[in-house]
């Protein structure tokens, strides 16, 4: 029985199979290095990313939670959850009585992760200097999907890249065992080192015999499409690069001009946000946060503060009469009238209900507080608006009551509030169309 022949190995076969092989290895060592790195670093970018969701609604959904402002919250809520790193988006409002509100984004296809980060932020907001409230919380939750998109097209170009990578070193290999070949791969090399992005429409030539169509040439080839590519590269580049910059300048510019834009509405909202539609005056939010401010202001500089109110008389009647339009009106004239008469720089005009005016006068006593209410009520009556239904006159007139402050008897505003509508009950109950001070000679009699 005949032996069989040994089966003949090609050397250059084994060393290309060696080399692959450890190609191979060395990709699937550096593909999973670089897919941790490109794990850590994509929730990195998602943690930073919904951080910088906090910082920049933090402020307004705090305060759209403080004004109760539930469209507002909602859309907020709506932007959040399409920020490209958020999966889920939950909004907690706190209300004074009873369980707090509830909004929740979803994005279609997110489901619970332990790996994506979760950030949690109290909603704080500051109704007036010095004091803090807790109106929420804020809850945004990374989007695994997202994370792990990101990390399949990242593992792709890793995997293309190192296998091309180890192609060519396979190949250089190859032509380095054949004796043959070397002095063409020194030629390569030479070309490869002198190119440059300026001369790399000049293609490749090795000098043989004759044209055969092996390996060589397929690397010449190559190289030769290889520059083709990378000068058209080059050229796409810098023309993407000049467009990316003129894009850049004009969302600068668009930047600054929206930016501009929200600052002056997010100014015309606070200003609406503490005015009476009706009248333009302060309305009762505004009123009762500068009340508290001056009277503290009053009481440790000893200075005097004086608060007037002014009730419409009859004015039910007066709707009842001319209907809600002339009543309306009526109040925007009465407003004009008293903010025409109080206008030092301190003083404060507000709405503080239907037909009840306050005027806040930091810095006067009572006997200036006394003749500016009696100034406001002969301004009422020089408007000689008719009131067909009043029974002191046949215009609109109005009663008011003042107090300044006592710091004996006055501990807080309410005390001092409370005995200036004393004194405009007082008003009423002797007439009305007429002005009652507490514990000061009351004014003159209207005529």
């Amino acid at each position: 029985m005949t032996e069989r022949p040994p089966r003949r190995q090609s050397l250059g076969m084994r060393l290309m199979l060696a080399t692959l092989g450890f190609c191979l290895v060395f990709t699937l060592c550096a593909a999973a290095y670089q897919t941790w790195s490109a794990w850590r670093a994509g929730k990195a970018a998602m943690d930073a990313d919904l951080a910088l969701m906090e910082r920049m609604y933090g402020s307004a959904l705090a305060k759209a939670s403080w004004d109760l402002d539930r469209d507002q919250i909602a859309t907020y809520a709506e932007i959040l959850s399409q920020a490209p790193w958020v999966g889920r988006v939950d909004i907690s409002v706190r209300l004074p009585v009873g369980p707090p509100l509830e909004y929740q984004r979803v994005r279609p296809g997110w489901t619970p992760s332990s790996v994506t980060p979760v950030h949690r932020s109290q909603l704080r907001y500051e109704p007036f200097t010095g004091r803090t409230e807790a109106v929420g919380e804020l809850r945004l939750f990374g989007d695994e999907a997202r994370l792990w998109r990101q990390l399949r097209e990242a593992l792709l170009g890793i995997v293309v890249r190192q296998a091309l990578q180890s192609l060519l070193l396979a190949s250089l290999v190859m032509a380095l065992f054949h004796r043959l070949v070397t002095v063409h791969v020194r030629r390569i090399a030479r070309h490869l080192a002198q190119l440059t992005p300026l001369n790399l429409g000049k293609p490749l030539t090795i000098e043989r015999a004759s044209r055969r169509d092996d390996e060589l040439e397929l690397l010449v080839t190559g190289v030769n499409q290889l520059q083709n590519n990378l000068s058209d590269y080059l050229e796409r580049q810098q023309r993407f690069e000049q467009e990316l910059a003129a894009h850049r300048d004009r969302l600068s510019e668009l930047v600054q001009e929206r930016t501009a834009e929200l600052e002056t509405l997010n100014r015309q909202l606070e200003q609406l946000s503490r005015t009476d539609s009706l009248t333009g005056l302060a309305n009762r939010r505004s009123f009762d946060q500068v009340k508290l401010a001056e009277f503290q202001r009053a009481r440790r500089g000893g200075q005097p503060l004086t608060l007037v109110l002014c009730d419409i008389d009859y004015f039910k009647r007066y709707n009842d009469t001319y209907g809600h339009a002339g009543g309306d009106a009526c109040l925007q004239a009465v407003a004009a009238a008293v903010q025409g008469v109080a206008q030092r720089g301190a003083d404060l005009v507000a709405r503080i209900g239907g037909e009840e005016f306050a005027i806040l006068l930091p810095g006067s006593d009572g006997a200036t507080g006394l003749a500016v209410a009696e100034r406001v009520r002969e301004a009422m009556a020089a408007l000689a608006i008719p009131h067909a239904a009043s029974e002191v006159s046949a215009y609109v007139t109005l009663s008011l009551g003042l107090a300044t402050l006592q710091t004996d008897i006055d501990a807080n505003f309410e005390t001092l509030f409370r005995r200036a509508d004393q004194a405009l009950y007082q008003a009423k109950q002797d007439g009305r169309d007429r002005v009652r001070a507490a514990d000061l000679p009351q004014a003159k009699e209207p005529s």
